[in-house]
This record gives C-alpha cells, structure tokens and sequence, in this order.
C-alpha cells in the first residue's frame, strides 16, 4: 500500500495510473480500498502543484472513488453519493479555464472527470430507480460534447443512455459521428448493432448492415492480393499476419451476426406482399444457404472482436444491461466475462435464426398446398411437410421441449397455461406456433377444427397468443420517457416477425382459395373445405385488424401532448424546488456555471458554445428521438393494417 502511495505522489497526474495500479488495488479488500483511498487524499493535500499537475491527480482520485463507489453502491447514501459526483463536475466546471486557448479538437485538462460524473449519476439511478439521474447524465454528456464534440468516450456513453430511454435515432446519429470506418466497424459495430436489430428503423439498420458487409467481403477478396505482395517482398512475417488475420474475421461472431440478420430483415421489409416476398426467398435459393449455415455453425470456432472496454460499466457486453435490474442484493457489476458462455449462446442463436428463411419458405408452401389439396384432389407435396416438421423439431429443441411436448405447451395456451413462457423466449414460442400451424394445414397430424369448426385449432391459439401479448404489452405500458423501452422492443417484434410471418401463411391460404377464371365453379367437398377455410381467414384477419388498430391507438397517444411539455415533464425531473435529495444538483451547478461565466475567463469558443446549449433542447431531443422510432413503428402497423384490410376485400371473391 505504501509504495501505491509513494508512486501517486510522482506519478499520480498522469492518466495511466489509475491502469497501472489496478492489478494491485483489485486483491485489496473494501476496508483496504478505503484506507488507500484515505492515504492518497492525505498525500494530496499535502502536495503543492502547478494547476494542470493538480488537476491530474484529483481525476486519479475521482476515478479510484468511482471504483470505490462502484463496489460499495449500496452500502453508501444516495446523498453521500451525491455530494462526490457534484464535487468532480464542479472540479472540471472550475478547470475549463485551464483549457481556454485550446483547438477544438485538442484534448482539454479535466475531460475524465465528466465521464466519471456520468458513471455515478448511472450508478446512483441503478441503486434509487429515479430516471431522473440518467436524464441528469444525457445533460452532463450533452453539455460536455458542446464544449468539444471530438470526445469519443462522451458519445458512447450518450449513445447508451439514449438507447436506454428508447431514442434510437438520435443514438444512432451519435454512432454516426464516431466517424466509425472499415475495420473499426468490426470492434465498435457492437455499440448500435444489438439495439437496431429490435427496431423498426429498418432503413438505418439495412445502412449499417450494408456498410459492414461490404467492408468484411472487400478484404476476403483483397487479403489474397496482400498476402501474395507480402510474399513477393518476402516478409514472412506479414504473410503470417494476414492470413491469421483473415482466419479471424471470417470467425468473426459479428460477421456472422450481420449474415443472418440481413436476409431477415429482407423478409421482415417484404413480409406485406407475398409475391415480393417469394422473390427475396428465391435469391436466397429458398432459405437453403442459411439451412447449411445452421446445420455448420455448431462445429465452428467463433472469435469475439469487440472493444468491450470501451464499453460502459453498466453494459459490460451485448447480452448484458445492469440497468434492467435486478437493481436489489447486488453489491457490485462484474466486467468478467465468460467467452465459452457467450460463443455457446451465440451458436444457439444463430443457429435458430438460420432457420427462419427456410421456415418461412416451407410454410408459404404448406398453406398453399393444403389449399389446393382440396380444390384439385391431389396430394401435399410429402418433402414439405416432412422437412417442415424435421425444422420444427430442431426448433423445438432449441425452446428445450421435444416436437410434442411443444405441441402440447401450444395447446396448453388454449386453457392459459404460459408457465414456460417469458419475456425472453416469447418471440421464439410464437414463431414456432406461426411454422406449427402452417404445417398442420397440410399435414392433419393434430386434431384440426377447434368447437366452432371453422378455424384450425392451432390457427385459433396461434391468433389468441398474439393478441393476447400484444394487448397486454400496449396496456401495461403509459405513453411517455420512462416506459420501460425493452417492453416497446418486445412490443415491436412481436408485429414484425411472428405476427408478419403468421400474415403470410394467410396471404398463401388467401391466395390458393381466390377462383381463378381458368377454373370451373367449384363444388362439392373441396369447395366447401375452401370456403370453411375463407371464414378462417375472415375471423383472423378480423381479430389481428383489432389488434393493430389498439397498438396503433396507444402509439397516437405519444403524440398527443405538445412538444414543449413533453420537454418540460423531463426537466422538472431535475428541478430541487427546495428538496436537497434527488437528481438536480449536478444541473443546477451546471444551470450556475453557464450564467455565471465570462467571456474572458473561459475564452470566446467555450463561452459560445455554452451559451448556445440549452436544457430545453436536449429534453426535446430525447423526446422526439423516441417519438420518432415509435411513429417508424406505427408506420410499419400501418401498412400491415392496410393488407389485412385489402385481405378483407380479397375473401369476398371467394
């Protein structure tokens, strides 16, 4: 511990040693650390320095406080935190002069310490559940960024917190400024990726997407050039680092992540029109390349190539977020993270994905064949159904049941039985119902009519299921900033994938039973299976137009309220109004430092850019960053409420 002390006392003030002493503080206990953190105070004040020199060491203590804080969140009060988060940003409030002739693209003394408030406003929001920390830290990161906009850490940090409040664009505008370019993309891609996957900004995502691929495809191509040149000028060496270099990209979890998720996101953009639809599985040789891909996946070795240091402590990886609880008998947030864990769920995932196209190609098939089985007398083509329930039971797996006993979970919707259902595998379960129905059209392995017999029994579970979640997302949830943004992503996915793949087995069904002026009247058993199946389709395409109109409704909701109240709501979550405790007090020394400052003391960039940033725009920002992900969302509502309308207008012909 004392030679910790004596290498703070030279060392303290440069920005590694923090770095350098963590290896040694980490096996300390808490006490330890506290009495360290004692000692190094002690030394400090006893120091004379020049300004610059002082202020590195007192960013050296604020960042081994953070990790004193982070590790004993709970042990400490909420005001106690307080009090040190509004001493650091006052620190770096009261040092920007030190930074008054600096270009704005010069790094400034003190610009840690910011990132520092941020963590702590989040830490103190993990342990009290008050939103308004993490609006206090979108102003503190905001505020930051107006005074010199080329601080990267500030953006990632922004663009998490507003991924957390839902505004996705506006987090993705701030990705977009990090300026992220060919084999960066493959380290920092991680940051946007995951949260754009469940959104309906499908345009942004299919940019992203795009971006990435072309880049990974490039250098497949071009590594063999470079390997070849670094042969002809014999280094050896180089030889070795490209190919090994290749070895890992092509191993790439991401790459492969973006492989999947780009056909996907095809079909979820198709899903409204069958016929374009057929045509994007058609240039997928019918979901077979990704069928191969699922059964090869298992046997691969995957490599992990993002920056998960740069990442913030609250979301340690992509499949980790602190912030969504559990917030109660949790004493500190570990960064550890197991690689065979995460490549082993990464594999079942893509894998599952891999599944879908041919999934979903089999099911237009099957309900079209089940169609025509009746009209013409023949018979179900045997290779669709069979491979279809070959898929079905590799699904099943993967949700942990055999086919059968998954069916009977299904069945057991019916009596509203949902104990092995969750939030988690809610999208799974519901897309094995869409596959599950569309092969017992054709198959007639399961008992076929429910009471009324007029709807498949599954067909009938499978519109119960779906609007049954969707009803309850939409009325658990009131329209403004703080509803929970996983609820709205669930909300989001449940639309566009097993409600959008259930609308095209209806569209297949739709499309087999319209007459066709080729063909006699129909009459007879065929034609009465026919028509039984039109009021099928007539009550579910009903039941789903009721479900869209309600989520359409709640989303009118969001826009309802005048944009300037809207903003006012969020700041009023930061005013004191005489009460000591609670967010604010880093807000209102920020509101104090921006009225109070001159022109000559801080210099005429930072005095400009200060008094150009407002509290105002910021809550507005926030506000219509999520309005307008969740207006995407009505429009894609919008657009499925149409085709069932247009369905509606079809099954009269028939």
């Amino acid at each position: 511990m004392d030679v910790i002390v004596q290498y703070f006392c030279r060392f303290g003030h440069l920005a590694c040693f923090t770095s350098d002493v963590d290896m040694f503080v980490e096996v300390f206990t808490t006490d330890k650390k506290a009495e360290l953190f004692g000692k190094l105070v002690k030394y400090n004040d006893t120091l004379s320095t020049p300004p610059t020199k002082a202020l590195g060491l007192s960013i050296s203590l604020s960042k081994i406080k953070q990790q004193l804080l982070l590790g004993d969140m709970f042990k400490s009060s909420a005001s106690d935190v307080e009090d040190s988060c509004a001493q650091m940003f006052e620190m770096y409030c009261k040092n920007l002069p030190l930074s008054k002739g600096f270009d704005p693209q010069e790094s400034m003394h003190g610009e840690e310490l910011l990132s520092i408030t941020c963590n702590i406003l989040v830490q103190l929001f993990w342990c009290t559940k008050n939103v308004g920390y993490l609006v206090e830290a979108v102003m503190v990161m905001e505020f930051g960024l107006s005074i010199r906009r080329y601080v990267s850490q500030y953006k990632i940090l922004l663009l998490h917190l507003y991924c957390h409040f839902g505004a996705l664009s506006v987090a993705h505008e701030w990705y977009k400024s990090l300026d992220i370019k060919n084999i960066l993309a493959e380290s920092m891609l991680h940051h946007i990726l995951p949260q754009m996957l469940v959104s309906p900004l499908w345009s942004e995502l299919n940019g992203l997407l795009k971006d990435y691929l072309k880049f990974m495809d490039d250098h497949f191509r071009e590594s063999a050039d470079l390997t070849s040149l670094a042969y002809h000028h014999k280094n050896y060496s180089k030889i070795m680092e490209f190919v090994q270099f290749k070895a890992r990209l092509q191993h790439s979890s991401q790459y492969l992540v973006a492989r999947v998720e780009t056909p996907l996101l095809q079909l979820k953009q198709n899903a409204n029109n069958i016929e374009d639809e057929e045509g994007i599985l058609q240039s997928m040789k019918c979901g077979i390349h990704f069928l191969e891909l699922s059964n090869e996946i298992g046997s691969k070795s995957l490599t992990f190539n993002e920056d998960l240091e740069s990442r913030p402590w609250w979301t340690p990886t992509l499949e980790k977020n602190y912030l969504l609880g559990p917030f109660q008998g949790i004493s500190y947030c570990p960064r550890e993270v197991s690689t065979k864990e995460r490549e082993t769920s990464l594999k079942r995932d893509i894998e599952k994905k891999s599944l879908l196209p041919r999934m979903i190609y089999l099911s237009i098939q099957s309900a079209s064949s089940s169609i025509k089985e009746h009209v013409v007398n023949g018979s179900v083509t045997p290779g669709i159904t069979l491979e279809l329930k070959f898929l079905l039971e590799r699904f099943a797996q993967f949700l942990g049941f055999s086919l059968s006993e998954a069916v009977e979970v299904v069945k057991g919707f019916s009596n509203g039985e949902r104990s092995v259902v969750s939030d988690s595998n809610l999208i799974d379960w519901l897309n094995f119902t869409v596959f599950l129905n569309a092969w017992n059209l054709s198959s007639h392995e399961l008992v076929q009519p429910d009471r009324n017999e007029r709807k498949p029994i599954i067909w009938n579970i499978l519109d119960s299921m779906l609007e049954k979640y969707i009803f309850e997302k939409v009325r658990s949830m009131e329209p403004q900033l703080c509803s929970p943004w996983s609820d709205i992503q669930l909300l989001m996915q449940l639309v566009t994938e097993p409600l959008a793949w259930h609308g095209l087995v209806i569209q297949s069904c739709l499309r087999s039973c319209l007459p066709s002026s080729k063909k006699k009247k129909r009459s007879g058993p065929a034609y009465q299976s026919s028509s039984n199946l039109a009021h099928a389709i007539t009550d579910s395409v009903q039941q789903l137009s009721l479900v869209l109109e309600d989520v359409m409704k709640w989303l009118n909701e969001w826009n309802k309220r005048p944009e300037d109240e809207n903003s006012e709501d969020i700041l009023c979550l930061l005013r004191k109004d005489g009460h000591n405790d609670g967010p604010g007090r880093v807000f209102h020394i920020l509101e104090t430092f921006i009225s109070t400052m001159s022109n000559e003391e801080v210099g005429d960039r930072i005095y400009h850019s200060l008094k150009s940033w407002s509290p105002a725009d910021v809550a507005r920002k926030m506000m219509t960053g999520k309005l307008k992900v969740l207006m995407e969302f009505s429009a894609i509502c919008e657009s499925k409420l149409k085709l069932l309308q247009s369905l509606k207008q079809q099954i009269a012909q028939v």
